[in-house]
């Protein structure tokens, strides 16, 4: 018999691995009436603790905007909100389910089965794209009929706009219904275990930047890398 050798690389690997994954608990959040997205707002202010991303992945992508968020759960509800502060702000994409990446943009990846994944992608005025499949090439576009379902409500308005060179902040509340995950319905969210990660980034601002919630260890920037998403907990 041949003892396992803890000193392997493989056993490095898989301990940096879960050292490095970070895990996230959403609240859930109850109310005795039917709330609009300000009251959802509001509560989600008091209820939901900050979180940041800090994750700088890509050494020639040094940039890193202030990005923050809040995120809970009403049982068949995901509420969501970011804060953002950057020097460049661009928002052109009007159309659901295009290139919105390229704006000033804010990412919310997760899966429920560690396969695969839903996009859930928002530039500063709202715009969306959300698609779900296993990897970066091989997505299904959720049914805007669907999409429209989805709440959004951006400090920025809504107009598109070229892009602002400056000192801004922005806000963006989102809230996502449990429809929107039509590939996999669960009639709750409650006590429901997934993976995600959530990114900012801004393909065509002046300044190109990437930056994650949980770190992504790839040589070139890369979101659709399920492997590297952290550990997403419903209460």
């Amino acid at each position: 018999m041949f003892g396992l050798n803890c000193s392997h690389p493989i056993f490095n690997f898989l301990s940096l691995r879960k050292k490095e994954m970070k895990e996230l608990t959403l609240p859930k959040i109850t109310t005795d009436k039917t709330v609009d997205l300000d009251e959802a707002e509001q509560i989600l202010e008091n209820k939901a603790e900050l979180q940041t991303l800090e994750q700088i992945n890509w050494k020639n992508y040094p940039y890193k905007p202030g990005v923050q968020f809040r995120i809970a759960h009403s049982n068949n509800e995901i509420w969501l909100k970011f804060y953002v502060q950057e020097k460049h702000i661009l928002a052109k994409e009007t159309k659901t389910n295009g290139d919105v990446y390229k704006d000033s943009c804010v990412e919310f990846f997760i899966s429920f089965d560690g396969t695969n994944y839903y996009n859930f992608e928002f530039n500063g005025i709202g715009t969306i794209h959300l698609a779900y499949g296993p990897g970066r090439n091989d997505r299904k576009f959720v049914n805007p009929g669907i999409i429209h379902k989805i709440e959004t409500k951006p400090s920025l308005g809504s107009l598109p706009f070229e892009e602002k060179t400056g000192e801004f902040n922005w806000e963006l509340m989102v809230r996502i219904p449990l429809a929107c995950f039509s590939f996999n319905f669960n009639d709750t969210l409650e006590k429901v275990k997934a993976n995600g990660n959530f990114y900012k980034c801004g393909d065509d601002t002046s300044v190109p930047h990437f930056v994650t919630w949980n770190p992504v260890k790839t040589e070139q920037p890369d979101y659709h890398r399920p492997e590297y998403f952290g550990k997403i907990k419903f209460d």
